[in-house]
């Protein structure tokens, strides 16, 4: 029978009745500390988002403002200019993005839709809007074309038909070129959907349309009629002009090319298989697969270059996508390493009638962007200067740092430098438009990135850009399995097993701990030296609590529970843990005892400057069973200490003297004031100091106890670091094969899954501060160890560290997710650290001495506070918050966060104003709470918990920022703060500069003489309402975008971009009326010349006879 409680009773209705903050007692201490953060500092908005863009589905390119932009399948909007030139749009519907068209040199794109809509965005705006849209009802939009310099966009559509849309009011013509007039009138079959559309570039009154099924038809604009009907055999995939316009180029399904001369529809004037096989006996050849796409570009000086891609032959199994390049004699086939999404040819003019001059082709692939070098020999792709590599491998969990130490970016960036691949091209980035933001946001701040394959990035992260700074590759420790059949039975994931799971970093001593999916704990420390390490530091910690006693206990049928004590295995083992080698063994019935999930190299390891290997922990088998997943892990560089639990107990790991100084279950820290109703299922024979989780049964806990969030158990949801397999969206880390936790029924474990260091009270009765590690778990609990620290100096290497747990502080409902501690004026105290140091300088040198005499520098309060003063220590739940007084241990202020959700991340953060609380809740509430008083500072409802990807890697920083990952390729950066919110038009970058539009291309005398050059089209009298009259209505609905006429006259681009415009309008009209001018005092001079000759011709002809010329 459970006992009743009737305080938790109370605390329960007391909870219901006031979900604002409660005030304890103690709280009139708390009177006297003045809360400066208060609800208007605060504003939620998005800033940048970074990487590569999730699931791309079309690409274009602005040659003149050199902008590249990227449609996805989920309807949003890339744009990417110069470096540090990113910005993110989303059409509301969520539609994919079929194709993108430039308005070239104007500041706007008009984007096309799956569900049949097309969009024009203003991009003379920092933040791109949508002014006009447009949605078809009744047909299905297939293909636009918008020519060089015109207003009048062609929409193909999926019967057959063509319209037209006027882009600056976004209403259709009247004129409309419709399937059945277009082919031959005896043809009674379908042509199929609309494939392609392009004026020709020699005469914009001439339309060439191609259809699926293989017709391509000359259609004359003006006569409205068909000139020219193109038949082939083979479906058409896309269609390229010769820039001269006499000859186009069609890409079919069966891997061919056709050109065609435009005089000459009876059959194609030369048909290539380039990938084809060419059959002796002069018979056609093999098919292929499709030609995708093809585009056909023409220089001055040398032969013209055709680029398609597709067309592999059907036997070349196995062979990657490639992108093939034909030049003159000589063919280069470029293998890709995903999908190819489009590929554009960069060109160094604008107009299609002229010389294209290709000098770069960029290739969007499924999960990489590509720019080749087309002027260089061997076509070197060249080095992305964008952050679009974050998805590499994937990621798995995510920690960011802002206004982190002033020497840590540029050290991390000189040992990444020695990283960076060779065998770029020499140029620079082809994709140059665009204009940096002006903003004053000058701290440092960094990301890091774990990985699936066990790699971890450091990214600079300043001034809303992204940078890789250097890659740590933790892989290299272990052994690696060459196939399969080689991989070690004791693994327990069946991929990705060196997938990093949680970090912990002090960034002011550099030191850094990763903790992966096969229960390993990897300590690396920073080096800008290079060292060859003979052995890998290993320790082996047993960490395990058996389930089930396979023999009777002694004493016959007595089966009372014995009194909970450490224990993990019936057979003796000594507390010394298993160091440099593995004591592995299996005993005769095939149990696995002793092994490790993974081998460390026994090889010596050749270690770069960057972060080296100072130490691995790995937990091993215990009598069958594998060890649980790590669930919580912290390092302090001051202590030299390192601890990690899971839902069987912790352990603290002293990585100076390679020791684990306390191996203890979770049960065992409470001693024998356990406040839950435990039974053991099975007693044990004998108790071993290595420690692990006594069984508990799943209804022993009071109902409060028990989190009803998943997060209350194990692998669920994540815990506060994140210790959760990975969705297998992400093709990331799996499940194990073998979990100790599912093969419990209705078992609660109770799991570490929080922990700080400290110098703080431990007990009511404590005298002063001692250093201290906190320890929260899984049922709300939060409790200390007492940590003895020898003397700095030589005799911390030699003395032990004492460890010895408190028992219980405080209890929360839900899973304890973050602890902090503030001094009695309400400021965050840090944990103490120790200042970073060479640790390979040479034996004799400067820096040897100044590593002996190091100190570890202290942030906690001791040094500047009475013995005796009020500490405060805040501690979150998946439920509420608490402010706990120490040393009394008194309860001073009380928040109930949530009752109906969980809190998935919290994070004590400082704000130049001040320091709060700031929470994620499942239900997609960001939330942030005054401290110390616990006040609601901002609720919005932003991003309910969709994907695990998100709760996974969500966190918080300093100065109201924060990130997590919105797509497995993407970093979605956001701000909680007012003033950032306020500051971002300024900080962010401009996509749209002043750019002259090149001069067209000469005709020449001949040409403008004998009318060979190119035809214009008055395309307004064509198209026009007064000459082609109005659409039917029921076609298209017409949507005015939010952009409106004002966004276009661009608040978003800033007063100095319009000043700026402004001056070069101005500049460019002077040089124009100048030009004017000086060609008006040309023509003048040159009609005096032409009437003085005239004058003296006839003075000299006058008396002559007609007989004497």
């Amino acid at each position: 029978m459970k006992k009743f409680n009737i305080r938790k009773v109370l605390d329960g209705l007391s909870a219901v009745s006031s979900p604002s903050p409660s005030s304890q007692p103690g709280a009139k201490e708390n009177e006297l500390i003045p809360e400066t953060l208060q609800s208007e500092h605060f504003q939620l908005c998005k800033t940048v988002r970074h990487g590569f863009p999730y699931q791309p589905s079309s690409m274009a390119f602005d040659p003149v403002q050199k902008i590249l932009a990227i449609g996805t399948q989920s309807g949003a909007l890339r744009l990417f200019g110069r470096p540090g030139v990113e910005c993110y749009c989303q059409h509301e519907s969520g539609a994919a993005v079929i194709q993108l068209q430039f308005l070239i040199n104007e500041g706007a794109l008009v984007s096309a839709l799956s569900d049949d809509s097309i969009h024009l965005w203003n991009l003379r705006q920092k933040r791109p809007a949508v002014l006009h849209s447009l949605k078809f009802s009744k047909e299905r939009i297939t293909f636009c074309h918008l020519p060089f310099q015109s207003k009048w966009l062609y929409i193909g559509t999926e019967r057959g038909n063509i319209h037209l849309v006027n882009v600056e009011s976004f209403t259709l013509s009247g004129y409309t070129i419709m399937w059945n007039k277009a082919i031959e009138l005896s043809s009674k079959a379908h042509p199929g959907p609309v494939v392609h559309i392009s004026d020709n570039p020699m005469d914009e009154g001439k339309l060439v349309i191609g259809y699926e099924s293989g017709i391509v038809v000359m259609w004359d604009l003006k006569s409205k009629r068909a000139d020219y009907r193109y038949t082939y055999d083979e479906a058409i995939h896309s269609v390229a002009w010769h820039h001269e316009g006499k000859q186009f180029i069609c890409s079919h399904s069966d891997g061919t090319l056709t050109i065609w001369n435009i005089k000459c529809p009876a059959k194609p004037a030369q048909t290539i298989t380039p990938h084809g096989k060419q059959p002796k006996d002069g018979k056609k050849p093999e098919p292929c697969k499709p030609i995708l796409k093809v585009e056909y570009k023409t220089t001055r000086a040398g032969d013209p270059f055709m680029i398609f891609s597709g067309g592999l032959s059907y036997d070349t199994v196995g062979r990657r996508p490639c992108l093939t390049v034909m030049h003159g004699k000589s063919t280069a086939v470029l293998e890709m390493d995903y999908s190819i999404v489009d590929f554009l040819t960069l060109c160094e003019t604008p107009y299609p009638n002229d010389f294209q001059e290709p000098y770069a082709i960029v290739v969007l692939l499924e999960k990489d962007l590509v720019v080749i070098d087309l002027a260089q020999n061997g076509y070197p792709i060249f080095e992305n200067p964008y952050p679009m590599m974050i998805h590499e491998s994937p990621v798995t969990c995510c920690e960011y740092l802002a206004d982190c130490p002033v020497d840590l970016i540029p050290a991390l960036y000189s040992v990444g430098s020695r990283q960076k691949r060779q065998g770029y091209s020499k140029k620079e980035w082809p994709i140059s438009g665009g204009n940096w933001g002006q903003g004053t946001q000058s701290y440092p701040e960094i990301i890091i990135t774990g990985h699936a394959d066990g790699s971890v990035k450091f990214w600079d992260a300043s001034a809303i850009m992204l940078q890789v700074l250097y890659k740590l590759k933790t892989a290299k420790v272990f052994e690696k399995a060459r196939c399969k059949e080689e991989k070690p039975s004791t693994e327990i994931v069946d991929e990705d097993p060196f997938a990093i799971q949680l970090m912990s970093w002090c960034p002011e001593s550099r030191m850094l701990c990763v903790a992966g999916v096969s229960a390993h704990v990897i300590i690396y420390r920073f080096s800008k030296q290079e060292i060859t390490t003979e052995v890998v530091q290993l320790l082996e910690v047993r960490l395990q609590y058996e389930l089930n006693d396979l023999e009777s206990p002694e004493g016959g049928g007595d089966q009372t529970p014995a009194p909970p004590t450490p224990g993990t295995s019936p057979s003796p083992q000594t507390a010394a843990p298993q160091t440099h080698t593995s004591t592995s063994s299996n005993s005769s019935d095939g149990i696995r005892d002793n092994i490790p999930c993974l081998k460390v190299r026994s090889s010596p390891l050749k270690q770069s400057a960057g972060y080296q290997v100072e130490l691995v922990v790995q937990l091993v088998w215990v009598s069958g069973e594998p060890p649980q997943q790590i669930s919580s892990l912290a390092i302090n560089s001051c202590y030299g200490l390192v601890v990690f639990g899971n839902s069987n107990g912790l352990a603290v790991v002293d990585y100076l003297q390679k020791t684990v100084l306390l191996n203890l279950g979770t049960l065992d820290l409470y001693g024998c004031n356990d406040p839950y109703q435990r039974q053991l299922r099975s007693p044990r024979k004998s108790r071993q100091p290595s420690g692990g989780l006594c069984d508990i049964s799943e209804g022993s806990a009071t109902s409060e106890d028990h989190c009803k969030s998943p997060t209350s158990v194990l692998l669920s949801v994540c815990p506060p670091r994140g210790s959760i397999p990975l969705d297998n969206r992400d093709n990331s880390f799996s499940r194990s094969r073998s979990s100790s936790v599912t093969s419990i029924d209705k078992e609660a474990r109770e799991a570490v899954t929080s922990f700080h260091f400290c110098e703080t009270y431990n007990r009511k009765a404590d005298g002063g501060l001692t250093p201290s590690l906190w320890v929260g778990t899984s049922l709300g609990t939060v409790l200390a160890i007492s940590l003895s620290m020898p003397p700095a100096g030589e005799q911390r290497l030699l003395q032990p560290v004492i460890v010895s747990p408190c028992g219980t502080l405080v209890r929360l409902k839900g899973s304890i997710l973050r602890m902090a501690f503030l001094d009695s004026t309400g400021s965050l105290l840090p944990s103490a650290f120790e200042p970073w140091y060479e640790p390979n300088a040479p034996a004799n040198g400067e820096e040897r001495d100044k590593v002996r005499k190091r100190r570890p520098v202290s942030v906690s309060p001791s040094a500047s506070q009475e013995l005796n003063e009020t500490q405060y220590a805040v501690v979150c739940s998946e439920k509420q918050a608490k402010v706990i007084s120490l040393p009394s241990q008194t309860c001073v202020f009380k928040h109930n966060i949530t009752e109906t959700s969980f809190v998935l991340r919290a994070d004590v953060v400082q704000m130049n104003a001040g320091i709060c609380l700031a929470c994620f809740c499942a239900n997609g509430h960001i939330m942030t709470l005054s401290l110390p008083g616990l006040r609601p500072l901002l609720d919005v409802n932003y991003l309910p918990l969709t994907d695990m990807r998100i709760a996974r890697t969500f966190c918080f920083t300093n100065l109201g920022q924060a990130l997590y990952l919105t797509s497995p390729t993407e970093i979605q950066r956001i701000t909680y703060i007012q003033e950032v919110c306020e500051n971002l038009q300024e900080m962010l970058g401009e996509l749209f500069t002043p750019v002259e539009t090149p001069e067209a291309p000469n005709r020449g005398f001949f040409k403008g003489l004998f009318g060979g050059g190119a035809q214009s089209l008055d395309r307004e009298d064509l198209f026009g309402e007064s000459g082609a009259g109005k659409a039917p209505r029921s076609l298209a609905q017409h949507i005015p975008g939010p952009g409106g006429i004002e966004g276009m006259k661009g608040a978003a681009s800033g007063i100095v971009g319009d000043l700026a415009r402004a001056r070069i309008a101005l500049d460019e009209r002077g040089q124009k009326l100048s030009e004017v001018e000086e060609r008006t005092a040309a023509m003048m001079a040159s009609a005096d010349s032409f009437t003085k000759h005239a004058h003296e011709m006839m003075l000299k002809c006058k008396d002559k006879k007609w007989y004497q010329f």
